[in-house]
C-alpha cells in the first residue's frame, strides 16, 4: 500500500473544511499547514477564520500569522513554506493535513509555478491607464477574450491579477494560462491524496456564507477591521487588505455606505470568492470530490482516511 505523505484538503469558503480536519485529528496524529492567503497575516483574525487558540494547543497550525499585513507573500513563498513543513511534520511520525481555499496555493503546490516573463513598468502603466478610462471589469472582459480559463479564475474586480495576465500576455504573446501548462510540479515524488469539499447544493453553501459572516460581525470583525485602519504604517494598498469582508468593511469605516450595505456586500462577495473556488477545483480532475453537507459520507472519509494511513 503507497504510504501517504500529506493528505490536502480544499474547498470553497464556509464548507466545513476545518471542522473537517479537526474530526481527523481525533483519529490521527496530524498537523495543520494553512493554504489561506490571509491566514498568513497577524491581525487578520477572526474574518480570516483562524482556529482559536485552545484548538492550536491541542492540534499544532501551520503558516498562520507568519506576515506583517504591510509585507506582501506569495505563492512561491507559500510552496516553499508548505515543503518545508511537509518534511518536519513527517520527520516527527505524523501527518502533515493542508487544509484551505486559497487555490492558488494548491495550484502552486501540486502543479507548480510558471517561469512567467518578468514585470515590465512600461507595459504596467499603459495597463493602468486603461483601467482608469475604462474600469477593471472591462479589462477583465478582453482577458476573456484572450484566456476564457484565467478569467473564470479572475474576479472582475481584481486589478492585481487582471493587471498580471494582462502584462504577460503583453509581453510574450501567450496567454499566462499557457505559460503555466507543462510545469513541473515541487511536490514530485510526494504521495498527495487530494480532497475537495463539493456542494452539490448551492443555495446551502450561499446560507452558510451568510451565517457564518454574521458570526464574524457578533464576534468583534468590525473592531479588528478598524484597528487594522488605525494602523499608520498599514497602506490601503496593502494586498493583505483586499481580503473579501475587510475590504468592504474598511470601505464601510472610511465613509462608503451604510454597515448594513457593506455586509451585504461583503456576503455576496464572498459567494463570488465560494464560485471562483470552486471553478478552481473543477478544472483539475486531481481533486477527489466530496459532499460536505453529508455527514455520513464524510464519517466514511475520515475512516478511509485513518484505515490507509493506519495501515501503511
Amino acid at each position: 500500500m503507497t504510504v501517504i505523505d500529506a493528505i490536502l484538503l480544499a474547498g470553497p469558503t464556509a464548507s466545513g473544511k476545518s471542522d473537517l480536519a479537526l474530526a481527523l485529528a481525533e483519529r490521527l496524529p496530524i498537523e495543520i499547514i494553512s493554504v489561506d492567503s490571509s491566514q498568513v497575516y497577524r491581525g487578520f483574525d477572526i474574518g480570516a477564520a483562524k482556529s482559536d487558540a485552545a484548538t492550536r494547543a491541542r492540534v499544532p497550525h501551520h503558516l498562520i500569522d507568519i506576515r506583517d499585513p504591510q509585507q506582501n507573500y506569495s505563492a512561491g513563498e507559500f510552496v516553499a513554506d508548505a515543503l518545508a513543513a511537509i518534511k518536519d511534520i513527517r520527520s516527527r511520525g505524523r501527518m502533515p493535513v493542508l487544509v484551505g481555499g486559497t487555490m492558488l496555493y494548491f495550484n502552486a503546490l501540486v502543479r507548480g509555478i510558471a517561469p512567467l516573463p518578468s514585470a515590465d513598468p512600461q507595459t504596467r502603466a499603459q495597463i493602468d491607464a486603461r483601467a482608469a478610462r475604462l474600469g477593471w471589469p472591462a479589462l477583465h472582459a478582453e482577458l476573456a477574450a484572450i484566456d476564457a480559463e484565467a478569467a473564470a479564475r479572475i474576479h472582475p474586480n481584481d486589478p492585481q491579477r487582471i493587471q498580471r495576465a494582462l502584462e504577460v500576455y503583453a509581453i510574450s504573446g501567450r496567454s499566462i494560462s499557457d505559460w503555466q501548462c507543462g510545469t513541473q510540479a515541487p511536490t514530485v515524488g510526494l504521495s498527495l491524496a487530494r480532497y475537495a469539499l463539493v456542494p452539490a447544493e448551492r443555495a446551502l453553501l450561499h446560507a452558510r456564507i451568510a451565517q457564518r459572516f454574521e458570526q464574524m460581525m457578533a464576534a468583534g470583525l468590525l473592531t479588528e477591521v478598524a484597528t487594522l485602519r488605525a494602523r499608520p504604517d498599514l497602506p490601503r494598498s496593502a494586498p493583505a487588505l483586499r481580503a473579501v469582508g475587510y475590504r468592504q468593511l474598511m470601505a464601510h469605516l472610511e465613509g462608503s455606505g451604510s454597515l448594513d450595505e457593506a455586509v451585504q456586500r461583503a456576503v455576496a462577495a464572498s459567494r463570488q470568492l465560494a464560485k471562483r473556488q470552486l471553478t478552481w477545483i473543477k478544472a483539475d480532475p486531481g481533486w477527489q470530490r466530496l459532499e460536505p453537507f453529508d455527514r455520513q459520507a464524510l464519517a466514511h472519509w475520515v475512516d478511509e482516511i485513518v484505515f490507509v494511513c493506519q495501515a501503511a
